[in-house]
This record gives structure tokens, C-alpha cells and sequence, in this order.
């Protein structure tokens, strides 16, 4: 929009970046203005969902949010591969291709995976571990507001005042303020600041819930593998989110404020970024994959009806792969020139972070064997996962070898392995989560007939995108490069790259119709226990009540609920067991802090200190008003519970 508007009007009438904001502020107000007259019809939007503190809601959300930046990220991506798909192609100019390249990466890490995995999360461990919420009910709707309202900011950049064009990664000196006039990497720097600040509470909050809410009888040992994944990816997050934060608000200064961290005309060391932003990234590699390690988990022991193997393995595998995560963040940069015995340590540690991966790939096989084994669309994504992640792993190995990436580094072949990792592991996880859990977020199955057809074009089109970049890397094609001449060798693979990047985008379209189909033909799971299943979740209603548990549950086995079913228990109560129960009060605090901080970032970006200030002063008010304390809470009584138990057929008698 500014860039058009520059066009029709002289710098010296109106500055683009002024009119954008200027922009910005007009429609966000008119935005408020229909907001507030829609308030009224729409009141229990506001109540039951803008102003819930219920976890189950907050998964919900995310998930909403998550698919929404699989889509932005998505076409994205298939926009790249069309400008890529022929030689000398003009679709997209060279100065869009690199926005949309840095769009596309950061939406689909941040703004898609991210969100994800805390829908996740949110929907299944308090029910997994016999608990009745988080252990920070209002920290929790913070932290998805915060990350809403960043999603929001960031996506402005490609309407008002310009569109990152570094890069994901954000190097230095591409983010100098010389080289990179304008507003767009202030964009990508505050936003993923304050979605940071909510990934940061997030991890906290999940720590604190599985350590100290778990079921009577539920030791750490008797956890499932799925809340193990999300123990460790907690702990994760809050030691190495803090190093992408310091690595963001250095340069927010230097961009805003002429210091010099990493300008490197005035002594600053861009290396340093470098060093602290993989400190977070690899980690955040685990981050992303440990959870679809404990979905897969979960998905694998339920639909071979066998318990999962070697569980004891699984933990101390999981433990090993973040312990060894924080050794390998410089095999992202070998060839910068850090010396040989440096490059043979990282080398070295790489390869070690395979061994417990492949024993997590012999535990599902194992699990597998001599299973009855029932070919769901979640299992489906589970199967497709081992090979894909085997191969990924394996051209991992590769990159490791050192003189080995000096050949293959910044080429179309580390495009292919970290793709074949982030969509065959991450992703493939994800949609497995997401067909598993559905009936326990909305009470009704997925179509089971059209997610075998989205996942059969997803999967084909996944291979048919990929496999040729690695070919690509190794004829040469260096990534980032937005146009390619004639007899080069590369275009027919990159067509067919292309073509494959479309039945992947058939195949998700092909996901959200079945969304769709089936809430129009949903039939009402009457269980709560469609899969079978084996853990705690799937002993309650689907979807379950606002109190989770009338009566919290007491663990002997491992595999919970089934034990409990093996044994004739129903998971019904007794009346006389029931009592009121304390749940947190919802409230508009978290909306309104979100709100606050995306004010705030909007003043920043634009450098409208005012405004910047005003926003701040308000989270701070808002923070030390008493609305943020936990302990604001109401009574359920024991005869509403009673009833809500008799209606959903819960009452022994």
C-alpha cells in the first residue's frame, strides 16, 4: 500500500512510511469502532473465548491461528517455487522474492510449528496427567495473546511500510540500518520479540503443571511419552528462547536506537549474531521435533493396541537429544572460519545426537511388531514419518562431515535435509496430533476417507518437491538465488520441484474441506473414546467439561485408562465423591495486555515514541492493577457437577 501511494504522491508531500502508519492507525481504529458496534450480537465471542482462561479454548485458538500461518506460509512457499519453476523468470522481482523468502520461513517456524505445538499442548497434557487445568490458567491465555497479536504485527509489514526482506535468519550486516532502510525488519524484529515473551510464560507454565499436577500415583516414570516430549521441550525453551531474545533486542538497538553490537563499520561483531541466534536454533530444531516424537509415541501404541516398547529408552533418548542439543549450533556455520579442531568437536557431537533418534526409530518399529495394527490417518502420518526422518537424519550425518558441508553448504542440498527434517518430522507429526486429538477437541471424527486423500497428495508432493533439491544442491544451485539462466542443467528438476510444491498445496486444501465436510456431517462421539486409547484423556467426554476431572484420578499403570479398562472400570464417579470445584474466573486482562504490546510494537516500528511509551505504560498498569492474580476464582457447585455428570452418563448408578 505505501509503496503504491509513494508512486502517486512526491516524497516531499508525504513520506510512505508516514502515510503507512498513518494507515495502520486509521484502520485499526475503524477495525475497533465495527468491533465495539458487533460487541453486542457477538457477547459470547467475548465471553467464552476472548476472555477464556480455559486451556482447552487456548488450544483451540492456537490451532486456528497455527492453520492460518500454514496457509500465509504455504503460499508462500508455492510462490517461490513458481518464480523458480523456469529460467529467467520474471513472476516475482527480485526485491519481492526476498520478502516473501523471509516471510515464508519465519511464519512457518514462529507463526505455524510454534502455535502448533501449543495447541497440542494446551489440549492434551492437563487431560493426560489427570489435572484440571495448567498451573497458570491466566499466563496462559497471556501467552496466546501476546503470540496473537505478534502474528497480527508481523503480518501488517506486507500491507504498511514494508516487508522483512533479510532472510529468516535475520543476519547482520543484511539488517544494517544502511543497508536495510524503512521499517520491515522492525517488523520481524518486534513481533517475534513479543511472541518470545509468550513462548518464554508458555514454557514455564508447563513445567510447573506436569511437575506439580500430576494424578496421585502418577510418578515421572508413569508419565506418558507424550508429556515426557513436552517436559523436556518446556525446559528447552526456557534456556535457549532468552539467547534469540538478547540476539533480537541487540538489534532492535542498534536498528533504532545507533548502537553498534553487530554494526560492523563501527567495532560491532556480526558473528556474535550468528553465534547466539543458532545457541537458540538448534535446540529450537528439537523444540519442534520432541513433541511429534511423543504424538508419534502416543499414535503408535494406541493403534498397534500394544504398549509402547522400551519406554525407559524413550525417556532417556528424549533426555540425551536436548542435553546434546546445546553442543551442535556451529555445524550451521563450518565454513565461516572457526578453525579444524572447533569444526571437529561440533562435527563429532552432530553425529552423537543420531544415536538416540535411531533408538526412538527402532522403539516405534518394535511397538509395531506383532501389533494389530488399524490403518487410521493418524497412523498413516506416522508410518510416512519413519522413512522421511531416517533419510533427513541421514543427510544430517552428512552435513555433519566437514569437508563434506564445504561442499554442500548454502546449496539446494541443506534445503532438501532441513525440509525433509522440519515438514517430514514436524509436520507429519502435527497432522498425526491433529486427526489423533480432533474428537477431543470438537466431540466428532475427521473424515477419515479424505484425510487418507490429503495425506497420499501431501505425501507424494512432499517427495516429488524435495528429493530433486537435494540433486539440485549437488549440480550446484545455491539457495536464496531468485532467477537462473539457461543450460544450467537445473530446469527440469525444478519444475518438477514445482509440481510437487502444488499437490502438496492440493493436499492441504483437500485437509481444511474435510474440516469443513465433517463439521457438517459430524456424528457426535458418544465415548469420549473413539481410538481405544490408552491414556487418561480418553476416560472423559469429548470434548470434556470446563472441570476436566470431577473426581481427579488415582494412577497405578502407566497406560492408565487402559489398565482401567482391562480391570472393568467405566470412569464413572459417584455422586457422593463430587464436590465443588475452584476454577479460575476468566478475563479480559490477557486480551488487553496483547493489545497493549501490539501497540507498543507499532509505535517502535515506526519509531512514534509516544505511542511506544503509551502502550508499555499501560501493560504496566495492567500488570500491577491485581486484574493479572491467579487466584481470581469461582465455584462450580457439587449439584451442577452432579448434573452435568448424569446428562454426559458419567454417574455410577
Amino acid at each position: 500500500m505505501s509503496h503504491l501511494l509513494a508512486q502517486l504522491f512526491p516524497p516531499s508531500v508525504l513520506r510512505p512510511m508516514e502515510l503507512g502508519a498513518d494507515a495502520s492507525i486509521l484502520l485499526g481504529g475503524l477495525g475497533i469502532v465495527l468491533l465495539l458496534t458487533r460487541l453486542r450480537r457477538w457477547g459470547w465471542l467475548w465471553r467464552e473465548w476472548i476472555t477464556t482462561v480455559d486451556h482447552k479454548k487456548i488450544g483451540i485458538m492456537y490451532l486456528i491461528f497455527a492453520m492460518v500461518g500454514l496457509f500465509r506460509g504455504g503460499l508462500d512457499a508455492v510462490m517461490l517455487r513458481t518464480q523458480l519453476a523456469i529460467p529467467n523468470n520474471t513472476f516475482l522481482g527480485p526485491e519481492h522474492y526476498n520478502e516473501i523468502f523471509t516471510t515464508h520461513g519465519t511464519i512457518m517456524v514462529f507463526f505455524m510449528a510454534m502455535p502448533f505445538i501449543f495447541a497440542l499442548f494446551n489440549i492434551a497434557v492437563p487431560l493426560m496427567i489427570g489435572a484440571r487445568d495448567v498451573a497458570f490458567p491466566k499466563l496462559n491465555a497471556i501467552s496466546f495473546w501476546l503470540f496473537a497479536f505478534a502474528f497480527v504485527l508481523f503480518n501488517m509489514s506486507f500491507v504498511v511500510g514494508g516487508s522483512p526482506n533479510a532472510g529468516w535468519t535475520a543476519y547482520a550486516p543484511l539488517t544494517e540500518l544502511r543497508f536495510n532502510p524503512g521499517v520491515g525488519e522492525n517488523y520481524y524484529l518486534i513481533a517475534l520479540q513479543i511472541s518470545g515473551i509468550g513462548t518464554i510464560a508458555t514454557g514455564v507454565n508447563f513445567l510447573v503443571t506436569i511437575l506439580r499436577m500430576r494424578a496421585k500415583g502418577m510418578t515421572l516414570m508413569k508419565m506418558p511419552l507424550f508429556v515426557w516430549s513436552v517436559l523436556i521441550t518446556s525446559s528447552l525453551v526456557i534456556f535457549a528462547f532468552p539467547a534469540l531474545t538478547v540476539a533480537l533486542a541487540l538489534t532492535m538497538l542498534d536498528r533504532l536506537f545507533g548502537t553498534s553490537f553487530f554494526t560492523i563499520a563501527h567495532g560491532g561483531m556480526p558473528m556474535m549474531y550468528v553465534n547466539l541466534f543458532w545457541i537458540w536454533g538448534h535446540p529450537e530444531v528439537y523444540i519442534l521435533a520432541l513433541p511429534a516424537f511423543g504424538i508419534f509415541s502416543e499414535v503408535v501404541a494406541t493403534f498397534s493396541r500394544k504398549r509402547l516398547f522400551g519406554y525407559p529408552a524413550m525417556v532417556g533418548s528424549l533426555i540425551a537429544i536436548s542435553l546434546l542439543s546445546y553442543g551442535v549450533w556451529v555445524h550451521h556455520f563450518f565454513t565461516m572460519g572457526a578453525g579444524a579442531a572447533v569444526n571437529a568437536f561440533f562435527g563429532v557431537s552432530t553425529m552423537l545426537i543420531a544415536i538416540p533418534t535411531g533408538v526412538k526409530i527402532f522403539n516405534w518399529i518394535f511397538t509395531m511388531w506383532g501389533g494389530r495394527i488399524r490403518m487410521t490417518v493418524a497412523m498413516l502420518w506416522q508410518l510416512a514419518f519413519i522413512p522421511t526422518f531416517v533419510i533427513g537424519g541421514a543427510t544430517g550425518v552428512m552435513l555433519a562431515v566437514v569437508p563434506g558441508d564445504y561442499q554442500f553448504h548454502n546449496s539446494y542440498f541443506l534445503v532438501a535435509h532441513f525440509h525433509n527434517v522440519l515438514i517430514g518430522g514436524v509436520v507429519f507429526g502435527l497432522f498425526s496430533g491433529l486427526y489423533y486429538w480432533w474428537p477431543k477437541m470438537f466431540g466428532y471424527l475427521l473424515s477419515e476417507r479424505q484425510g487418507k486423500w490429503a495425506f497420499w497428495f501431501f505425501l507424494i508432493g512432499f517427495w516429488v518437491t524435495f528429493f530433486p533439491q537435494y540433486l539440485l544442491g549437488l549440480k550446484g544451485m545455491t539457495r536464496r538465488i531468485y532467477i537462473y539462466p539457461h543450460g544450467l542443467g537445473w530446469s527440469p528438476l525444478n519444475l518438477i520441484s514445482t509440481l510437487g510444491a502444488y499437490a502438496m498445496g492440493i493436499g492441504f486444501v483437500i485437509l481444511v474441506y474435510s474440516v469443513v465436510y465433517s463439521w457438517r456431517h459430524r456424528e457426535p462421539d458418544l465415548t469420549g473414546d473413539p481410538w481405544d486409547g490408552r491414556t487418561l484423556e480418553w476416560s472423559l467426554p469429548s470434548p470434556a467439561p470446563e472441570y476436566n476431572f470431577a473426581v481427579l484420578p488415582e494412577v497405578t499403570e502407566r497406560d492408565a485408562w487402559w489398565e482401567m479398562k482391562q480391570e472393568g472400570r467405566s470412569g464413572k464417579v459417584r455422586a457422593e465423591d463430587i464436590g465443588a470445584i475452584r476454577m479460575p474466573r476468566n478475563t479480559p486482562v490477557p486480551f488487553l495486555l496483547g493489545m497493549s504490546f501490539f501497540v507498543a510494537g507499532i509505535g517502535a516500528v515506526f519509531s512514534w515514541w509516544p505511542i511506544a511509551i503509551a502502550g508499555m505504560l499501560f501493560v504496566i498498569a495492567l500488570l500491577v492493577s491485581g486484574w493479572f492474580e491467579e487466584h481470581d476464582h469461582h465455584d462450580i457447585p457439587a449439584e451442577e457437577i452432579r448434573r452435568t455428570e448424569a446428562a454426559l452418563g458419567r454417574l455410577e448408578g
